[in-house]
This record gives C-alpha cells, sequence and structure tokens, in this order.
C-alpha cells in the first residue's frame, strides 16, 4: 500500500510548490481602440471615507501620463461638470459615453471604484489600506478595453515587536494621526501606481508617447 501512498504523496508536494501564473489579458480590444486621451472620471466611493474619491483621483494622472497618455487635467474636467450641475460621482459616472466624448473629445473614459479607503484600528495596530478597481472604455463604441484591480496597506511595514501595551497606544496614536492627516491620500498614490503600471503583468498597456510603445506589460 505505502508504494502507491509515497507518488501519491510527492505528486500533491509538487502540484503545491507550483507558482500561481495569471492567464494574460486579452489586449485585442484595447489594440484595436488604441487611445492616445483618457479622461478621468471622478471615482465612485464605496468605503465609509469621504475623502475617497479625490485622494484616488489626484493618483491616476501621473502612472497615466508616465504610460504614455494624454490625461485630461483634473481640475479642468471638475470644473467642466461643475458648470453642467455635475458634482457628484455617480452622476458624473452615468453621463453617456458619446456626451462625454463631445465635450472633451477624448477617446477612452477611465471608470474607477474605490472599495476601501482611511485607516482602521486593528487590535495591536492601526493599518491604513487602499483597495481600487478600474475599467477603461471607448469613448466612441463603448467596448471595455482594460480592467483591474490594486490593493495598497502599510500592514507589513508597522510589525514591529515592542510589547502589547506599546502597539496598542501606538495603534490609537496612528489611528488618529491617519484619519486627521489622510494617510489614505499617501496611500492611494501607491495604489494608483499598482492598477494604473504598465509594468505590472496584465496591467495597461503603453501609451502612443511611451518609448515602449506597442509593447504588453511587463515587456521592456
Amino acid at each position: 500500500m505505502n508504494r502507491f501512498i509515497l507518488p501519491l504523496a510527492a505528486t500533491l508536494a509538487l502540484a503545491a510548490c507550483q507558482t500561481y501564473k495569471a492567464q494574460p489579458y486579452d489586449y485585442t480590444a484595447f489594440k484595436e481602440s488604441n487611445p492616445k486621451s483618457i479622461l478621468v472620471l471622478p471615482p465612485l466611493n464605496e468605503s465609509p471615507d469621504v475623502k475617497a474619491t479625490w485622494g484616488m483621483l489626484t493618483a491616476t494622472t501621473f502612472p497615466l501620463s508616465e504610460a504614455g497618455y494624454y490625461v485630461f487635467p483634473v481640475a479642468v474636467a471638475a470644473e467642466t461638470f461643475k458648470q453642467n450641475g455635475l458634482t457628484n460621482a455617480a452622476d458624473i459616472h452615468d453621463v453617456k459615453l458619446n456626451k462625454l466624448h463631445e465635450i472633451f473629445g477624448n477617446d477612452a473614459v477611465l471608470y474607477v471604484t474605490v472599495k476601501d479607503y482611511g485607516t482602521r484600528y486593528q487590535v495591536i495596530q492601526s493599518v491604513t489600506t487602499v483597495t481600487a478597481e478600474a475599467k477603461l472604455v471607448d469613448a466612441r463604441t463603448g467596448k471595455e478595453l482594460w480592467s483591474g484591480s490594486a490593493r495598497a496597506s502599510d500592514e507589513a511595514a508597522k510589525n514591529n515587536n515592542n510589547g502589547i501595551l506599546a502597539a496598542l497606544i501606538g495603534a490609537l496614536i496612528d489611528q488618529v494621526a491617519g484619519t486627521l492627516g489622510d494617510k489614505g491620500y499617501d496611500m492611494a498614490q501607491t495604489a494608483g501606481i499598482q492598477l494604473l503600471s504598465p509594468v505590472k503583468t496584465n496591467g495597461i498597456l503603453y501609451g502612443p508617447r511611451s518609448p515602449h510603445y506597442q509593447k504588453e506589460p511587463g515587456q521592456q
């Protein structure tokens, strides 16, 4: 009986050691659309922190510009929406694509949803986390070109051995400081880069202003 068990155990152990590999993203629609300019809409906020929408919005321009796209300035877009009576992210997300294209002349629209944002008390430490999802849509055809998600947290950096009491006090201080100082804003910048960087596997494609244009994420 043992002669059957040992090979089976070895097979299971080998399978457990294999690293999971994500399926390659299908960029067919993205390449056909070939967007050059992107309009980022104010993110929908599903977190309890009211600062999440604008905190995450500010984190989108830099990585998209670095990826090689023209990104409509946040302030200009916000003022345009305001002049048209739109100040709520949900209402802005409901605007028809053809209307956005008519006003801005953009090639694509980036829709972002913030799932988590802010600092929370967790037993012996306070952790700041930002989680967001995004999808890029062709402004002319309505086709989804790309989608992705990212999570940024300072949890790992806060692991320490200072003792339970010190950790509890430190956690309370961190939570107050994190709430007042909006540590979520800083973490959102990290999440934005993780979400919209063409360097990561299955990330957004390089844009026409990048020297890596036409190369898929991860290729240099």
